[in-house]
């Protein structure tokens, strides 16, 4: 594992300020964190990456330390995106490699479909974009998103972690892990971090309408590989677990699988840094 030293930036972006962080050295690969995860979330993983990869991690705007002008105002989908493009454009000199977990994952499909050749290689890990699944399944993923909200606005934190417990398949008391991991505390930050991302990126996906097909062509065209993920852990009937899926199938390929579950990238991340070094060398 190498020994190096993180380095904090912001950038300044249309309606936010963004907090990044830069560490290691080679091809630059961005990760982009699930649900409230900022660019403190991978700690445990980056170390093991930086060794091969320039290694990019975020708060997403609205999280953390990339404050909003107008915290207000609704984020999209499409800002996510257009972030994330801007991001690259400081810190790579062609095209990147961006690992997106869950909601990270449906923002890499957008910066496919919305900046083609920003992106190299793209590895959507279970990413939640409703829009991928069939009918019938895509309504039954909204309206869980929508139960969460309702969940946080009647109990908090605490009403709202059984029903996302529930609908990303994850078992707190029972689920593996690596050993050593480093501590990540309930803090008023992560707390707040928690409430932005249920309140308002929920809405975000779930009012989005990018068409699957998009990214897939967008990607051809520029010359990009996007590669669908799995956990090894996570119960088919998670519905991120069919967008994953249902992404391979457009894609016309199998999808990777990767240790552990929904949120193996922490829960396992020298096994996840391993799989990502491999997957991206392929």
């Amino acid at each position: 594992m190498a020994t190096t030293i993180a380095t904090a930036r912001t950038l300044s972006v249309p309606g936010a300020t963004l907090h990044y962080q830069v560490e290691g050295s080679g091809p630059v690969l961005l990760l982009s964190q699930s649900g409230e995860g900022d660019a403190d979330r991978t700690v445990d993983l980056v170390p093991h990456l930086a060794d091969a990869f320039t290694v990019v991690t975020y708060d997403r705007r609205g999280l953390s330390r990339s404050t909003l002008e107008d915290p207000a105002r609704p984020v999209t989908m499409a800002e996510h995106a257009d972030d994330v493009a801007r991001l690259l454009a400081e810190v790579a000199d062609g095209p990147a490699l961006m690992a997106g977990f869950s909601m990270g994952g449906a923002i890499g499909l957008q910066v496919v479909a919305r900046h083609p050749g920003v992106l190299g290689t793209l590895i959507a890990h279970e990413p939640v974009t409703p829009n991928l699944l069939p009918e019938a399944d895509r309504a039954r993923h909204r309206a869980e998103l929508a139960a969460i909200q309702e969940a946080y606005a009647s109990g908090g934190l605490s009403g709202a972690f059984p029903a996302i417990a529930r609908h990303l398949g994850i078992d707190p008391a029972h689920d593996d892990t690596e050993d050593g991991l480093t501590p990540q505390p309930m803090t008023p930050r992560r707390q707040a971090n928690f409430g932005f991302f249920i309140g308002t990126e929920f809405t975000a996906v779930t009012t989005d309408r990018l068409d699957p097909a998009e990214p897939v062509r967008a990607a051809a065209l520029a010359g990009t590989r996007i590669i669908a993920a799995t956990g090894r852990t996570t119960r088919p009937t998670v519905h991120t677990y069919g967008c994953a899926l249902a992404l391979a199938d457009l894609l016309g390929t199998e999808p990777v699988v990767f240790p552990g579950g929904h949120n193996g990238n922490t829960a396992f991340p020298r096994a996840t840094a391993q799989a990502l070094k491999v997957t991206l060398a392929a």
